[in-house]
């Protein structure tokens, strides 16, 4: 892979960034975007951490009922 090939998916991540942004000040979307992450973060390991912590006390739910063939 050449130094072209590994700049590209940079900028095209980069145009990605400024067409979301819009007309947002680049620090608040910096600011909006690292609080985003990090309560992806949180939403992806609080419940692995939470079964590890609480272990065969942790509640297992029932399996969420099919909608499908209900009248609407």
């Amino acid at each position: 892979m050449n130094d072209k090939d590994q700049k590209q998916p940079g900028r095209t991540l980069w145009n990605i960034a400024d067409q979301l942004r819009g007309a947002m000040n680049a620090d608040d979307f910096r600011d909006y975007m690292l609080a985003f992450l990090f309560l992806r973060y949180l939403s992806d390991n609080y419940e692995a951490a939470a079964k590890k912590e609480l272990g065969r006390d942790y509640p297992s739910l029932p399996a969420p009922i099919s909608q499908a063939g209900k009248p609407g």
